[in-house]
C-alpha cells in the first residue's frame, strides 16, 4: 500500500529545494538590491587608481539596473578566479599569463583597452646608482648592491602582472634574487608594496599609475629612476569569460560593458583620467594604437593564440 503522507512530504521537500536554489541563483545574479550584477575580476592597479570605478559609474548612469562588482587581485589570481567561474569578465595586464587562458578557451573576445609604463622606483639617494639606466642593467646593479649590503628590493611576489614583468627582467639579467636577504617578497598589491619599499628605502618595480597616485597623495617619496622604452610597456586588456566553457557567465552584460570601455566615450575617460590631479594621464587609451600594442603584446606573451 502506498504511503501517501510520505509521498507528499518528499514532494514538499523537493519543491523547497528547488525554490531555495532558484532564490540563490536570483540573489547571486541580482543581489539584495534587485539590480543585475556584473562580476569583474581585475588587476589591482586599475582598481587602486580609481579608473575602473569611474568607468563603472559612467556605465551605471546609462544602465541604472546594473551594479558592477569588482574583485581587485593580481592578474594571475584574477585569471584563476575567472576560470573558476567567479567572474563574467576580467581586466588584466599580464600577456604571458593571459595567453594560456585564451588558448584554453576560458577567455574570449579580448580587447586591448589601455597602456602605460612600468617604472623602477627607489630612494632619492639611489645607493645602487641605477638612475637613467636600461632596466636590465639597473636590475644587475641592484643585485650587486644588494649582495654588498647597500640596497633592498621589494617584490610583489603575488603572480600579478607587475610581478611577472619583474621576474622577466631578472631573467633577462641572468640573475635569481629569490631567497637573498635583501630581496623582500611582499605578497601584496601595488600600493602596499610601494608603501613597504618607501618605509625600507628600497627599490621596487611599479606601474606608473599607482606610483603617481601615492606620490601626489604624499604617501611615498620614492623617485622614478628608470622609465620608458618598449621593455617597460604595460598593456591592459579586457576579456569576456567564455559562457560555453564556464557556467553562469552573464555574457550579454559583459559584452555591453566591454564595448563601452573600448568605445570613443570609454577611451576618452581613460585618456583624461587623473590629468587634473596628477598633471598627466595615469593610462593612455589604446584607440589609434591597437595594432602597435597588439604586436608588443604578442612579443610579451611569447606565443600565439589558437
Amino acid at each position: 500500500m502506498v504511503d501517501l503522507g510520505r509521498g507528499k512530504l518528499i514532494v514538499i521537500i523537493v519543491l523547497i529545494i528547488i525554490i531555495a536554489v532558484a532564490c540563490y541563483l536570483l540573489y547571486i545574479t541580482y543581489g539584495p538590491s534587485g539590480k543585475v550584477k556584473l562580476r569583474v575580476t581585475t588587476t589591482t592597479s586599475l582598481f587602486a587608481t580609481g579608473l575602473l570605478e569611474e568607468l563603472a559609474k559612467r556605465f551605471e548612469e546609462k544602465h541604472p539596473n546594473v551594479v558592477i562588482q569588482y574583485i581587485p587581485v593580481g592578474s594571475g589570481e584574477a585569471l584563476r578566479r575567472a576560470a573558476k567561474g567567479d567572474a563574467d569578465m576580467v581586466f588584466v595586464h599580464a600577456p604571458s599569463l593571459e595567453i594560456k587562458y585564451i588558448n584554453d578557451g576560458v577567455l574570449i573576445e579580448g580587447s586591448i583597452i589601455a597602456y602605460n609604463y612600468f617604472v623602477i622606483v627607489g630612494p632619492v639617494e639611489d645607493p645602487a646608482g641605477i638612475k637613467g639606466l636600461d632596466p636590465v642593467e639597473a636590475f644587475k646593479k641592484i643585485f650587486k648592491a644588494g649582495e654588498e649590503g647597500k640596497a633592498l628590493f621589494v617584490s610583489r611576489g603575488d603572480n600579478s602582472g607587475t610581478h611577472v614583468k619583474e621576474l622577466s627582467l631578472w631573467d633577462l639579467a641572468g640573475l635569481k634574487p629569490q631567497g637573498r636577504s635583501w630581496y623582500i617578497e611582499s605578497g601584496t598589491g601595488m600600493s602596499e608594496t610601494l608603501l613597504i619599499a618607501n618605509e625600507k628605502r628600497a627599490y621596487t618595480l611599479s606601474d606608473i599609475g599607482t606610483y603617481l597616485k601615492l606620490k601626489v597623495d604624499g604617501k611615498i617619496d620614492l623617485e622614478v629612476l628608470v622609465s620608458g622604452g618598449e621593455l617597460l610597456i604595460n598593456i591592459y586588456s579586457v576579456y569576456i569569460v567564455n559562457p560555453d566553457k564556464i557556467k553562469g557567465v552573464n555574457y550579454e552584460l559583459a559584452k555591453e560593458f566591454r564595448d563601452f570601455v573600448i568605445s570613443d566615450e570609454g577611451q576618452e575617460i581613460i585618456g583624461s583620467y587623473g590629468v587634473d590631479k596628477y598633471g598627466q594621464p595615469l593610462f593612455y587609451p589604446a584607440k589609434g594604437k591597437v595594432e602597435w600594442l597588439r604586436s608588443v603584446w604578442e612579443k610579451i606573451a611569447g606565443g600565439s593564440t589558437s
